[in-house]
């Protein structure tokens, strides 16, 4: 096998990195909005999961369809998660300067109150890195996805931390030594997170394709014919 043939390993890492530079700038233009990102989100790991899959197809008719196709249902669930996340994060100031204000049995009241919302965070990042990947490869209620998000999050913890420090390593490399990494960006999380993701999302899902005359589900199938 020549190093630079289309098979070789070399010429395949390329190939994705490209696929995740285009697809970071589709996630890029179509979040502008900034209410539309949990659609593009979604729509990004629809196709990441594919590539993973060995599914992909035309990667601009894919983050498309699955962007029309979970428009309603992923914006929801992002402006529900951007609610929280901005709750939280008043919480966060509003107890850091009681904090620093306060001395004695106040100090430690507002110390306790604040691990609770440190503990609060954590399930909130639990459930935004497992939320549209579910969204893009399963069909569930608004509620559901959100629950299963976290309790699978937290069930396969490996995996999570594992995913959340591909997103932490991107960021820092752009950021603090590497910036135009940017031209990666989320596509590149997308990508590498779909390769631990995809195969978690598979044990955690109901295929009625595979469960024959006993896999009745009042859900309908979702892109790869799966429920939670």
């Amino acid at each position: 096998m020549k190093f630079f043939s289309y098979e070789s390993p070399f010429s395949q890492v390329l190939l994705k990195l490209a696929y995740s530079a285009y697809l970071n700038l589709l996630w890029f233009v179509c979040s502008l909005p900034v209410f539309t990102v949990g659609a593009a989100t979604t729509a990004l790991y629809s196709v990441t999961l594919k590539i993973v899959r060995e599914r992909e197809g035309n990667l601009t008719r894919q983050f498309f369809r699955a962007f029309r196709e979970n428009f309603r249902q992923a914006t929801v669930l992002w402006l529900i998660l951007l609610g929280a996340g901005l709750f939280l994060a008043g919480d966060g100031y509003i107890l850091y300067h009681l904090f620093r204000a306060s001395g004695g049995a106040a100090a430690v009241f507002w110390t306790l109150v604040s691990a609770l919302v440190i503990a609060a965070s954590i399930a909130y990042a639990v459930v935004l890195l497992y939320v549209f990947p579910l969204t893009a490869s399963v069909v569930n209620t608004n509620r559901a996805m959100l629950k299963n998000s976290f309790f699978i999050g937290t069930h396969y913890l490996f995996c999570t931390i594992l995913t959340a420090g591909i997103h932490f390593a991107v960021f820092y490399v752009t950021v603090a030594l590497f910036t135009p990494m940017l031209i990666f960006g989320e596509g590149l999380c997308a990508l590498m997170s779909s390769y631990l993701l995809s195969g978690v999302i598979r044990a955690c899902s109901f295929d009625p394709a595979r469960s024959g005359d006993d896999g009745e589900s009042d859900e309908e199938s979702g892109d790869d014919g799966e429920t939670l």
